[in-house]
Protein backbone atom coordinates (compact mmCIF):
# COMPACT_ATOMS: atom_id res chain seq x y z
CA UNK A 1 0.00 0.00 0.00
CA UNK A 2 1.36 3.70 -0.80
CA UNK A 3 1.61 6.65 1.17
CA UNK A 4 -1.09 7.84 -0.98
CA UNK A 5 -3.46 5.41 0.27
CA UNK A 6 -2.82 6.30 3.66
CA UNK A 7 -4.02 9.85 3.33
CA UNK A 8 -7.60 10.97 3.72
CA UNK A 9 -7.66 13.08 0.24
CA UNK A 10 -9.36 16.68 0.82
CA UNK A 11 -11.94 15.51 -1.78
CA UNK A 12 -13.07 12.42 0.94
CA UNK A 13 -13.59 14.95 3.51
CA UNK A 14 -15.34 17.32 2.16
CA UNK A 15 -17.49 14.56 0.75
CA UNK A 16 -17.98 13.32 4.73
CA UNK A 17 -19.23 17.03 5.15
CA UNK A 18 -21.25 16.63 2.15
CA UNK A 19 -23.01 13.22 3.65
CA UNK A 20 -23.52 14.83 6.96
CA UNK A 21 -25.19 18.05 4.83
CA UNK A 22 -27.79 15.57 3.64
CA UNK A 23 -28.19 13.33 6.55
CA UNK A 24 -28.44 16.77 9.27
CA UNK A 25 -26.37 14.79 10.98
CA UNK A 26 -25.13 15.85 13.47
CA UNK A 27 -27.19 18.73 13.22
CA UNK A 28 -24.04 21.08 14.25
CA UNK A 29 -22.97 20.95 10.58
CA UNK A 30 -25.78 22.54 9.36
CA UNK A 31 -25.85 24.64 11.49
CA UNK A 32 -22.09 25.81 10.94
CA UNK A 33 -22.70 25.94 7.21
CA UNK A 34 -25.46 28.78 7.39
CA UNK A 35 -23.56 30.84 10.42
CA UNK A 36 -20.20 30.54 7.70
CA UNK A 37 -22.45 31.40 4.99
CA UNK A 38 -24.39 34.21 6.86
CA UNK A 39 -20.67 36.10 7.62
CA UNK A 40 -20.10 36.21 3.93
CA UNK A 41 -18.08 32.92 2.94
CA UNK A 42 -18.92 30.68 -0.07
CA UNK A 43 -20.31 27.38 0.50
CA UNK A 44 -17.51 25.56 -0.83
CA UNK A 45 -15.30 27.63 1.08
CA UNK A 46 -17.20 26.79 4.34
CA UNK A 47 -17.47 23.57 3.68
CA UNK A 48 -13.64 23.51 3.19
CA UNK A 49 -13.07 25.09 6.62
CA UNK A 50 -15.75 22.12 8.03
CA UNK A 51 -13.60 19.23 6.27
CA UNK A 52 -10.35 20.91 8.54
CA UNK A 53 -12.56 19.95 11.53
CA UNK A 54 -13.67 16.72 10.97
CA UNK A 55 -9.85 15.62 9.86
CA UNK A 56 -8.93 16.68 13.12
CA UNK A 57 -11.34 13.56 14.60
CA UNK A 58 -10.87 11.31 11.57
CA UNK A 59 -6.64 11.55 12.50
CA UNK A 60 -7.33 11.21 16.09
CA UNK A 61 -9.38 8.50 15.79
CA UNK A 62 -7.13 6.63 13.17
CA UNK A 63 -3.64 7.71 16.13
CA UNK A 64 -5.22 6.59 18.89
CA UNK A 65 -7.57 3.85 18.21
CA UNK A 66 -10.27 6.09 19.99
CA UNK A 67 -13.76 6.69 18.97
CA UNK A 68 -15.14 9.45 17.47
CA UNK A 69 -15.77 12.39 19.39
CA UNK A 70 -18.78 14.34 18.82
CA UNK A 71 -18.30 16.86 21.65
CA UNK A 72 -14.79 17.76 20.43
CA UNK A 73 -15.87 18.03 16.65
CA UNK A 74 -18.51 20.05 17.70
CA UNK A 75 -16.50 22.75 19.68
CA UNK A 76 -14.09 22.77 16.54
CA UNK A 77 -17.09 23.41 14.53
CA UNK A 78 -17.98 26.32 16.70
CA UNK A 79 -14.98 28.05 16.59
CA UNK A 80 -14.80 28.39 13.00
CA UNK A 81 -13.65 30.15 10.64
CA UNK A 82 -10.40 30.53 13.20
CA UNK A 83 -8.56 27.95 12.15
CA UNK A 84 -5.91 28.16 15.17
CA UNK A 85 -8.11 25.54 17.01
CA UNK A 86 -5.75 22.87 15.18
CA UNK A 87 -2.61 24.15 17.20
CA UNK A 88 -1.90 22.24 20.46
CA UNK A 89 -5.21 19.99 20.63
Amino acid sequence: MSDENSIIEEAQLIEVIENQLEDGNPVKVKETLMRLMMTGNSKQDAVAMMACAVAIEIFDVSKNDGKFNLKRYSDNLDRLPDLSFMEGE
